[in-house]
């Protein structure tokens, strides 16, 4: 059984001997691809440390987080996208837009978001979409983005049924995490209507962590639980909802 999470900051553990256990958790328990959103042009050391480190379990993306378009955005941006040439990356990511935090800042974020729309299209990569508090802002830019480049993952997807088919019709996968697990989130409901071959699995970790551990501290090995929950929700085996969710990874990102 191959279970692949395509979200999730591992990096952030700074002490390299934690952030090994942490890898060889998930390989214990079968989660062996590991996928490695980028956050801004500070964060690209770590990713890169841990991609030479574990080249066969972890990839990057390169993206800034919309939380992270402040007034220096376009400097961000243009180190960001100078660095792609040096590097081996399977997404532009995570990157859309977050009203949650400051609304003020929605203009800049759109532009920075339909920049790295841009760079995905012309490397013919996917994108992978933080979306928080701002479906209508980001479905109003992908509809005007729409193409037969543009493709990806909706990263922590939270939304309703109607947003679900939205997103699926714009050719993207829902990343799915351990909001799935909580009592009365919903998500479950949504994730019962729809196929799992649309469907990828993801922790966010640290971030999000799914019950039993709820409330505490995330890590990717912690993806079965979200695998589980899917299973039972679909009432199919851990096995089934792994091998499909990994096939949907290997479309989308071509590892």
């Amino acid at each position: 059984m191959v279970l692949t999470d395509t979200h999730t900051h591992i990096y952030y553990e700074k002490d390299p001997e934690q952030r090994a256990e942490q890898v060889q958790r998930c390989l214990d328990a079968g989660i062996s691809r590991l996928f490695l959103p980028n956050v801004d042009v500070e964060s690209v050391a770590m990713i890169d440390e841990m991609t030479a480190t574990w080249p066969e379990y972890c990839f990057a993306m390169t993206g800034l987080h919309p939380c992270d378009v402040k007034d220096d955005y376009q400097r961000q941006l243009a180190q960001l996208h100078a660095g792609i040439a040096g590097r081996q990356i399977c997404a532009i990511g995570e990157i859309g837009i977050d009203l949650h935090w400051d609304k003020s800042t929605l203009t800049i974020q759109q532009d920075a978001f339909r920049q790295q729309i841009a760079w995905a299209k012309s490397l013919q990569l996917p994108i992978v979409i933080h979306c928080r508090e701002a479906f209508d802002e980001v479905f109003e830019v992908l509809e005007s983005e729409r193409d037969e480049r543009l493709r990806g993952i909706f990263h922590c997807f939270t939304g309703n049924a109607i947003q679900a088919e939205q997103a699926i019709g714009l050719n993207f996968y829902l990343g799915i995490g351990g909001v799935v697990t909580y009592k009365n989130s919903g998500l479950d409901a949504v994730v019962a209507l729809q196929n799992l071959e649309h469907l990828v699995l993801e922790t966010d970790a640290p971030y999000l962590a799914p019950v039993p551990h709820r409330g505490k501290r995330n890590e990717s090995s912690y993806l079965v639980h979200i695998a589980r929950r899917v299973a039972e929700i679909k009432g199919v085996s851990l096995e089934e909802v792994a091998r499909i969710t990994t096939a949907n990874s290997q479309q989308v990102f071509g590892i």
